[in-house]
């Protein structure tokens, strides 16, 4: 449970009125706590108190404005509030793995206070979150549900670069033995695979490309390309599973006509109906 303690005494009354005056629009909020970070805010016209909480973050190329915008009808259909943080380079330049054991400030956390602050000002269910990364924003959320399973409902992850896996043998970020300096962090194995999980990638995302991270333990690990280490992580994952009497799903879903671009995925490759239709309906 995110904790909203400090949060309502800066945030008032009349913020909260004047919020609801723009619902249907897509809002770009500085975070009160912290002025320079930013964060989109979609409250649809259908919301009502206890709405659900779709979170998508962006790639490397931090679309996160273009994210809100293409998947606002959708929440309006489903009756869920949305969430795009922005984590800029100059500050979260390792977001993708939480700014643990990596450059940047924790991302993690940051989330977390975005998250808070929503809750109190539109009353959301933030209890479980629904949500969704792509690229970059997918290993994020790989992490984020590792570190903190009990907070996730149901995720998707799209194109993610590399991933962390369910090895309790190999250190974070490529395993979950622990995190160099962060020993206060501990992976619950059973609770990570309680997570229903999505993976979708683009047909065509099989070049190296310069964004791609490369290195002879992740290539070995996981393949050569994110069409290969997507298929192959989301195996790893449902034999986990399986292997400790989870019946978990874990769906692979190749976008047709897509490479590695996000409005590509969405426009070509039917992305945001699928990305919806996995986390809301059951």
């Amino acid at each position: 449970m995110i904790n909203t303690k400090g949060i309502m005494e800066k945030i008032t009354m009349s913020a909260h009125q004047q919020l609801q005056l723009t619902k249907g629009k897509i809002l770009v909020r500085k975070l009160s706590s912290d002025p320079n970070l930013t964060y989109y805010l979609y409250i649809p016209l259908s919301s009502k108190l206890d709405a659900p909480v779709f979170i998508t973050v962006h790639g490397i190329k931090r679309q996160a404005n273009k994210h809100v915008s293409l998947f606002a009808s959708f929440a309006e259909q489903y009756e869920c509030i949305v969430i795009a943080p922005y984590f800029p380079k100059d500050r979260f330049n390792g977001y993708q793995r939480l700014g643990i054991n990596g450059k940047g400030e924790r991302a993690d956390l940051a989330l977390d206070d975005i998250i808070a602050e929503v809750k109190v000002l539109t009353g959301a269910n933030t209890e479980k979150l629904y949500m969704f990364g792509y690229s970059g924003g997918a290993q994020f959320v790989n992490r984020y549900t590792m570190i903190y399973p009990y907070r996730v409902a149901r995720i998707v992850l799209a194109a993610a670069g590399w991933y962390t896996y369910p090895d309790i043998l190999r250190d974070y970020p490529f395993g979950i033995r622990r995190i160099k300096r962060h020993r206060e962090v501990n992976f619950e194995l059973m609770k990570i695979l309680s997570v229903p999980t999505c993976v979708l990638v683009g047909e065509k995302d099989i070049l190296r490309d310069k964004e791609l991270r490369t290195s002879k333990d992740i290539d070995q690990q996981q393949g050569i390309n994110r069409l290969e280490r997507n298929k192959r992580w989301v195996k790893a994952m449902l034999a986990s599973a399986r292997a400790n009497n989870l019946n978990t799903p874990y769906d692979f879903r190749v976008t047709p006509e897509s490479g590695h671009s996000f409005t590509e995925c969405m426009q070509n490759g039917r992305m945001g109906s699928r990305v919806f239709e996995f986390l809301f309906t059951k």
